[in-house]
C-alpha cells in the first residue's frame, strides 16, 4: 500500500510546471445529482474543481477547456447534458463559459475568443469511444490543449479516454489540485498515521471489499465490520442470520480473515445486537435482538444500540479513521440510526477522518456531519481501489517529478 501511496505522490502537478499562455485540457468530475427540472441539488464536484480552474486563469494560461461525464447515457440522452450546469459553473467561477457540443469545434472557439477562456464540452460520454479508451477520440482530445490536467478522482480507476487515453498523446499531462488533495490525504491515513488507526467497512457485499481487508490489516488497529458484510462474518463464527443477507460462498474467505487479524494483532468489532424486520419494504415490524438471536423469518438491516454504543468507545480511542460503506440501509429512515450516529461520533473526535466517498459521503452530508470530517473523498470506488493498495490507472499515466 505504502509503494502505491509513494509512486501516486511522485506524479507532477500543476503547481509544478509552467501554464502561461497554455491552452489547458481540464478533466474534471461534474457528475452531480438533478432533479427533473434540472435543478442541480449538490454542486459539491462542481465547486470542489474551482481552485484548479481559477489556479489556471490566475497563472496566466490562455484557454480552458473542461471535460466532464454525467451519468451514464445510452447515446446523447439530453437529460444528460452538461448544458444542465453552465449557469451553475459561470455562478463559482463569475465568469462566462461557453458551451460546446463538439470536440472538434473547439479550436474555431479559440480562434475568436479572448485569452483566459473558458470552454465546457459536451457529456464526454455522449462519445462512444470514451469508455472503450478509443485511440482517435484521445487524440482529439489531446489535439485540442497543449497541457492535460487530470483534475477527477472519482474516475482515475477507469481506463477512459478523457482520464486515460489522452495522456499517450498530451505533451505534458499533470494532477489537479483535487488530484494532490486525494492523494496527500489518503497519504496521511495510511503510510504515516497517528495510531490508533481505525477502519469502518460498511455496505452490501463482503466480495466488493475482501480484497481492502487483506490489505489493510498491516495499516490498521482495530476494524468495525457492519452492514450486510457484517452478515456474512456473523454466520461464518456461526450464528443463524435467518433471512439476512449472506454471502454464502464467501464464509470460509470471512473465518479466514479474522484468523489473519487475530494474527496480525488486529482487533476486529461485529455488531452485538441488530435492528431486523421481516419485510424491508413494508417495515411494520421491526425488533432489536441479540446478533444471535435474530427471530426466525427476519433480516438484519442496522446495528442495534448496544453495538452502536461499543462502536462509538472504539472510535473514541482512535486517532485516525478510515470509513467506507455505511452500517445499515441509511436510506431508510427507521434503519438509518447506526450509520447517523457513528457520524456523530466521528464529529465529535479530535482523529483524522477520512471518508471515502460514495454511499459513505452522501450517509454523512445526510447525518449533518459533512463539514466535521476531515476529508471527505470525492470518489467512492477510486477511493476503494486505492484502498486496496492498487495504483489508480489515470495515475500511472501522468508526468512524474
Amino acid at each position: 500500500m505504502a509503494k502505491s501511496i509513494e509512486f501516486m505522490q511522485n506524479v507532477k502537478s500543476v503547481r509544478d510546471i509552467d501554464i502561461k499562455d497554455k491552452r489547458i485540457l481540464i478533466r474534471v468530475d461534474f457528475n452531480v445529482p438533478m432533479d427533473s427540472d434540472f435543478n442541480i441539488s449538490d454542486d459539491k464536484r462542481i465547486r470542489e474543481a474551482i481552485p484548479t480552474i481559477n489556479y489556471c486563469i490566475d497563472n496566466g494560461a490562455k484557454h480552458i477547456i473542461l471535460v466532464s461525464h454525467l451519468g451514464r447515457p445510452k447515446g446523447k440522452d439530453s437529460k444528460y447534458s452538461l448544458k444542465h450546469i453552465v449557469k451553475r459553473l459561470e455562478r463559482l467561477l463569475d465568469k462566462s463559459v461557453v458551451f460546446t457540443e463538439r470536440v472538434d469545434s473547439v479550436p474555431s472557439i479559440i480562434a475568436t475568443m479572448e485569452t483566459k477562456s473558458v470552454i465546457l464540452l459536451e457529456n464526454i460520454r455522449y462519445y462512444e469511444g470514451e469508455e472503450k479508451n478509443d485511440e482517435f477520440l484521445s487524440k482529439q482530445l489531446a489535439g485540442i490543449c497543449d497541457i492535460f490536467i487530470n483534475d477527477a478522482f472519482g474516475t482515475s480507476h477507469r481506463k477512459h479516454s478523457s482520464t486515460y487515453g489522452i495522456a499517450k498523446f498530451a505533451k505534458q499531462k499533470v494532477a489537479g489540485l483535487l488530484l494532490k488533495k486525494e492523494i496527500d490525504s489518503f497519504s496521511k491515513a495510511l503510510t504515516s498515521p497517528i495510531k490508533p488507526v481505525l477502519l469502518i467497512v460498511g455496505g452490501s457485499k463482503v466480495s466488493s471489499k475482501l480484497a481492502l481487508l487483506d490489505n489493510i490489516l498491516d495499516v490498521v488497529d482495530k476494524i468495525i465490520i457492519g452492514g450486510a458484510m457484517s452478515n456474512t462474518f456473523l454466520k461464518a463464527i456461526g450464528y443463524d442470520m435467518q433471512k439476512s443477507i449472506t454471502e454464502d460462498d464467501l464464509l470460509e474467505e470471512a473465518r479466514r480473515i479474522l484468523r489473519h487479524a487475530k494474527e496480525k494483532g488486529v482487533k476486529i468489532y461485529l455488531p452485538v445486537d441488530v435492528v431486523s424486520t421481516d419485510d424491508i419494504k413494508e417495515h411494520k415490524n421491526i425488533k432489536i435482538t441479540p446478533s444471535q438471536d435474530i427471530h426466525e423469518g427476519y433480516m438484519a438491516v442496522d446495528s442495534g444500540p448496544a453495538s452502536i454504543k461499543l462502536f462509538g468507545e472504539v472510535i473514541r480511542d482512535s486517532q485516525t479513521i478510515i470509513w467506507n460503506g455505511p452500517i445499515g440501509i441509511y436510506e431508510i429512515g427507521q434503519f438509518s440510526r447506526g450509520t447517523y450516529n457513528l457520524a456523530h461520533y466521528i464529529a465529535d473526535t479530535y482523529a483524522f477522518s477520512l471518508i471515502g466517498g460514495g454511499d459513505t459521503a452522501d450517509a454523512v452530508e445526510k447525518a449533518g456531519e459533512i463539514d466535521n470530517m476531515s476529508f471527505i473523498s470525492t470518489g467512492g470506488g477510486a477511493s476503494l481501489e486505492l484502498l486496496e493498495g492498487k495504483i489508480l490507472p489515470a495515475f500511472e499515466v501522468l508526468d512524474k517529478k
